[in-house]
């Protein structure tokens, strides 16, 4: 099943088209992860499929509807997105933070209901980062400001979550607590996790689904075993790679590479 599509969207700042013509398809309830080399236009996609920027053409579908035309509180109702960089939460507790992932649900003069608070503590229980909720979001590691971002958008109910390269500058054990919570929330909730990321490893271990992207264009989209392969990574990363096993998952890994050279 899909609810999220783009049909033949292009999208670019200024004068210039960083994705062309663009098709994708992500499967629901599933984790699908996006990969490709810097500047390949990965999160130019993520941001224009949750209109965070616009597309100069085509359009990007969320349950046969055209976003662009959809009402910003609705849209965030059905989609919640992690940005790269988020923005400073200076001076702000845990609880006033994931709070305003409440924002597409509120009426009048805005204040929370039972309810709201409600489903606050259920996404910071969820995330485990409970204890913090009264502690302010400058005082965190960056592994736990990390899951209290992720708070914030359980906190908006969206069956459908965006993240983009969601262990930038964590180490290697928070990385790992990054990624099994989305697995969990994809496993336990049923939710649509999107994510890009950087590391093939990664990539493979968690997506049911990946898209190998280069320049704009989509050079592979299909499960790890399809994507993660010599010929795919050759292409979209201009390596020798060498394919084994994860021996705790079985799941395709890129053990060692070399940069192809002369070509």
């Amino acid at each position: 099943m899909v609810r999220l599509a783009t049909e033949e969207i292009s999208i670019g700042y200024g004068d210039r088209t960083i994705v062309k013509d663009l098709t994708v398809q992500i499967p629901d309830r599933q984790i699908t992860t996006i990969i490709g080399a810097n500047g390949c236009g990965k999160s130019t996609l993520l941001k224009a499929m949750t209109r965070i920027i616009p597309h100069q053409s085509g359009r990007a579908l969320l349950d046969g509807l055209d976003i662009a035309k959809e009402s910003t509180k609705l849209l965030a109702r059905k989609m919640a997105i992690l940005p790269q960089t988020p923005e400073s939460a200076s001076g702000l507790t845990v609880a006033e933070l994931v709070s305003y992932g409440r924002f597409p649900y509120q009426k009048g003069f805005g204040r929370l209901t039972k309810h709201d608070y409600e489903i606050i503590d259920w996404a910071l229980e969820a995330t485990d980062t409970t204890a913090f909720k009264h502690r302010p979001v400058d005082a965190l590691s960056g592994g736990q400001r990390q899951r209290v971002w992720i708070a914030m958008a359980l906190a908006q109910e969206t069956d459908i979550i965006f993240l983009d390269e969601p262990t930038t500058y964590l180490d290697l054990a928070h990385q790992l607590e990054v990624l099994e919570l989305l697995e969990h929330l994809n496993r336990t909730e049923g939710r649509t996790i999107v994510m890009v990321l950087h590391d093939l490893n990664q990539a493979a271990r968690f997506a049911d689904y990946i898209i190998a992207m280069k320049e704009g264009e989509v050079v592979k989209a299909g499960t790890c075993e399809e994507v993660i392969s010599h010929d795919v990574l050759k292409e979209v990363f201009h390596i020798d790679a060498e394919i084994g096993r994860d021996p705790r998952t079985n799941k395709p890994m890129c053990v060692t590479y070399n940069l192809i050279k002369g070509d």
